[in-house]
């Protein structure tokens, strides 16, 4: 059998060797701060803003609109990796921060159970704010910042949900 024909069996055979694995085809996961799409905010989307809209320090938008920050429960993967990549905080310095405020008369922002009841706030309550998992995104909701690129999807509760 000649040499060429020899290559092109073997690469053949190697083929399935070099295509990709299921998780290279996998999209990507986004952490993501959301607000209602049928409910526009006057505010720039970005880190500082968000950060300081869930640390308490802004109230309300650019038309008076009052703003209302939603959190995931303490202990969560995705509010670590919040607390971590937007506020620059770890939970217990965060848990520390608003013992401090709760005295100052400022109280945390809500804590809600689920991703789902995150995007269900959001999309029904003016001035709502949260984060989620891209995986959780609807049509109700729009991204107002990437807070983190590439999360892991089963610690973000994807399971077999379509990632945005």
């Amino acid at each position: 059998m000649p040499s060429h024909l020899l290559a092109w069996i073997a690469a053949l055979a190697m083929a399935p060797l070099a295509s990709p694995s299921p998780a290279a085809d996998a999209p990507t996961v986004r952490l993501v701060a959301i607000a209602s799409a049928a409910q526009p905010l006057k505010l720039a989307p970005d880190r500082d803003t968000l950060r300081n809209i869930y640390l308490k320090k802004i109230f309300i938008d650019d038309d008076g609109q009052r703003l209302i920050p939603v959190n995931l429960p303490p202990g969560t993967p995705l509010r670590a990796l919040f607390a971590n990549r937007l506020v620059g905080m770890d939970e217990a310095q965060l848990a520390d921060y608003w013992n401090r405020q709760y005295f100052q008369g400022v109280s945390p922002p809500y804590v809600l159970a689920s991703q789902q009841a995150v995007v269900r706030f959001v999309a029904t309550t003016p001035g709502a704010i949260g984060y989620v998992a891209s995986c959780h995104l609807d049509d109700q909701v729009r991204v107002l910042l990437v807070i983190d690129p590439s999360i892991d999807p089963a610690a973000a509760g994807c399971g077999n949900a379509a990632a945005h």
